[in-house]
């Protein structure tokens, strides 16, 4: 399916000389003169190599034909990431290059989107939001305000973010998968 490069999107797999790529990010520049262009960096799924290309924005980019499906998370092993599909109870072996900067959100019985393409996973889609546990973090400091800027915290994953003052070691907090920052407390 052919489509213009301006409306290609992160998590879309294109076709490109015969390879598929999944792509990491894309970028609409618009400078002051000249052509709008699409800034598009991308994996190859076969090998993981990154490239950048760079279409006008009016180009014509092969997409790839790719089934989503949602999955559950069941464990992570030597060989990668498996999951299951809870319809059919078929498992799939999910590279770690896949999975990618993903892997630290993942939990088990986490129901994700895997994209697909004649059976071989090449992207996955977390859910936007994730439940974590503070496990270090400053202690709060006498006369700090609830407005004043966050401070550093290592949550249950492994991952360092920012919170509020107010959370202390051992509280609950829901962070966006994309980029770990802080949304709220948790509700349970």
């Amino acid at each position: 399916m052919r489509v213009i490069a301006s409306s290609i999107r992160k998590g879309n797999v294109i076709e490109q000389d015969g390879k598929l790529y999944v792509v990491l990010t894309a970028e609409n520049i618009h400078p002051g003169k000249g052509t709008p262009v699409s800034q598009i960096e991308m994996r190859r799924i076969s090998d993981g190599v990154k490239i950048s290309e760079r279409y006008k924005t009016t180009d014509q980019v092969e997409r790839a034909t790719i089934e989503d499906h949602n999955f559950t998370y069941l464990y992570e092993d030597a060989d990668g990431f498996h999951f299951m599909n809870a319809e059919t109870y078929d498992q799939v072996q999910v590279p770690k290059d896949v999975v990618g900067n993903a892997a630290p959100y993942l939990q088990e019985n986490m129901v994700v989107k895997l994209s697909l393409h004649e059976m071989v996973p090449v992207a996955i889609t977390l859910p936007q939001r994730v439940t974590l546990e503070v496990v270090e973090t400053e202690p709060v400091t006498k006369g700090q305000t609830a407005s004043s800027s966050y401070k550093p915290a290592m949550l249950s994953n492994g991952i360092r973010t920012g919170v509020p003052p107010h959370v202390s070691v051992g509280t609950r907090i829901v962070v966006m998968t994309e980029d770990g920052s802080y949304v709220e407390r948790a509700k349970d």
